[in-house]
């Protein structure tokens, strides 16, 4: 039986870890196992090629050797973790995947969507998200912007806002395309946006196929997943 496979995506600083880090309690506390990964990253030469891409010293790289990069970054982790996990049927819970390329690379970085597609596509072997989650939220009002410390950060957190809007604006053209379906045209997966409410849209171990009920948040700030997923 084939595995689930969910994803979030989502803007720098608007909080992807602190729900997924409230998802995994969920599922612990309610005995539902999952794999936690994330892109770039999640394994050995992985984690190696996350270092190279997100080094602040290396300014010098340009779009495509980016995106190629996330590609191949990728491509391990879709062959090494995430394939092998759903043949055994198993939940498979992603820190971003393609559509986060689509945004940065596609959108921002103005290679365009269709260039990134290509460049995935024997990346990921067919292996594309069950569901989406989207945290919409526009970089003008997430908690990065809100941060006063002058903590370090990494090689795209410290790029100028200008760049952020961008990959904002290549998340909604991607969510677009696919025409509220999802925000992956490739995939035409579900996607919950911004304010949670699919209604137990996470029994996750059978995630529905069901489209959810999308919810544009109007103001900034959110909701928990958890609420939601266990209503």
């Amino acid at each position: 039986m084939k595995g689930k496979f969910v994803t979030f995506e989502g803007c720098e600083g608007v909080g992807k870890s602190t729900q997924l880090k409230q998802l995994k309690e969920y599922l612990d506390k309610t005995g539902q196992p999952a794999i936690f990964t994330r892109e770039p990253g999640g394994n050995k030469i992985s984690e190696q090629i996350r270092s190279v891409i997100l080094n602040p010293e290396n300014t010098e790289m340009n779009a495509m050797c980016e995106a190629l990069l996330y590609a191949a970054s990728r491509a391990q982790l879709v062959d090494e973790v995430i394939k092998p996990a759903l043949d055994r049927g198993e939940l498979v819970i992603c820190d971003r995947f393609l559509d986060s390329s689509i945004a940065y690379q596609g959108g921002a970085r103005g290679l365009g969507i269709e260039n990134v597609l290509e460049i995935n596509r024997h990346a990921i072997q067919g292996c594309m998200p069950d569901l989406t989650v989207f945290l919409d939220l526009s970089p003008e009002h997430s908690f990065r912007s809100r941060q006063k410390s002058a903590e370090l950060h990494d090689r795209l957190e410290d790029e100028a806002m200008d760049f952020h809007l961008k990959v904002y604006e290549g998340y909604l053209e991607d969510a677009e395309m696919s025409e509220g379906s999802g925000l992956s045209c490739a995939s035409q997966a579900p996607v919950l946006r911004a304010v949670y409410s699919s209604e137990k849209a996470m029994e996750v171990g059978s995630a529905p196929r069901a489209r959810p009920r999308f919810c544009q948040a109007s103001e900034p700030g959110m909701r928990s997943i958890t609420p939601a997923m266990s209503a």
